[in-house]
């Protein structure tokens, strides 16, 4: 693999998953979680209706890259991507500043303005490669720590095991996947991570890093209730190694065999379970 390449790789992934495993310490400190399906996170039925949501979604955006003339189906990604910085953005400076100060008036009106700043600037520098790399960033740490600390183990893992099996499906059967990676990319938005380097830019979808951080941050949960501080750490660093791993094998055959379209999804979560699967034996 490129040295450039792996180097990026790992920059952003470990920003991206320390920023991450940060925030959702901070959401469990605060009591914070979601409903995502169901009010129990213990429930599958949550796996069910966020596979389910996944597909209609991708459903509609190939719908809309089909009808929509070109300008249009740009605004609508953009508006998407900007609920999407916004959001997270909020969700990220909130939980920092209401842990450190413990006013809600301040954190609110701190991650508000954060998460207005982060959107103008995507606006005004639409084109800039590392802006839109930083807000992929923040867009994934906040995403995934919310999720993870929102669900349970069983319903992730289950999650992780759909999920896989519809990235293989998307990209090799009915390669809907390719398509809307194509569309994405060529736009320059903050769904996917750009790699660049002097023979190609490669580009690594968000969700790649997302579900390792929801199992790593959901495998924090539950780690925390029983293991002291800083120790309770251990388990979700080393599930984020084993997805990174995995990472570094799917980037290093697609940096050998450029055009070819590859999930990373399948090879992290086999050795992201199995990887919790040995920590489970050792007593973690």
């Amino acid at each position: 693999m490129d040295k450039n390449l792996l180097l990026q790789l790992t920059v952003i992934f470990i920003i991206t998953q320390a920023l991450g495993l940060i925030v959702a310490g901070m959401f469990l400190q605060n009591d914070l979680r979601a409903t995502l399906i169901t009010e129990n996170p213990e429930d599958i039925e949550n796996s069910l209706g966020i596979i389910v949501w996944i597909i209609v979604f991708s459903g509609i955006l190939l719908v809309m890259m089909k009808y929509l003339k070109e300008r249009m189906l740009y605004i609508v990604l953009k508006a998407i991507e900007s609920l999407a910085i916004f959001g997270t953005a909020y969700l990220i400076s909130s939980v920092f500043i209401f842990t450190a100060t413990g006013s809600v008036g301040i954190s609110d009106s701190i991650g508000i303005g954060f998460g207005l700043l982060l959107v103008a600037a995507r606006i005004v520098f639409a084109g800039n490669v590392l802006l839109r790399n930083i807000t992929s960033v923040f867009a994934t740490a906040g995403a995934g720590a919310l999720i993870g600390v929102s669900l349970g183990v069983w319903p992730v893992i289950v999650l992780l095991v759909l999920l896989s099996v519809y990235d293989f499906i998307a990209v090799f059967k009915t390669k809907h996947m390719v398509k809307l990676a194509k569309s994405v990319t060529s736009k320059n938005l903050s769904f996917t991570y750009a790699l660049p380097t002097p023979k190609h830019q490669f580009e690594l979808g968000t969700g790649d890093l997302v579900m390792p951080l929801v199992f790593a941050s959901s495998v924090l949960t539950h780690s925390q209730l029983t293991t002291p501080f800083p120790d309770y750490f251990i388990p979700s660093i080393v599930i984020l190694l084993a997805s990174y791993t995995g990472l570094i094998v799917t980037l290093n055959y697609v940096s050998k065999h450029e055009g070819t379209a590859l999930p990373a999804l399948p090879p992290q979560t086999a050795l992201m379970l199995a990887t919790f699967a040995v920590l489970k034996v050792a007593g973690f």
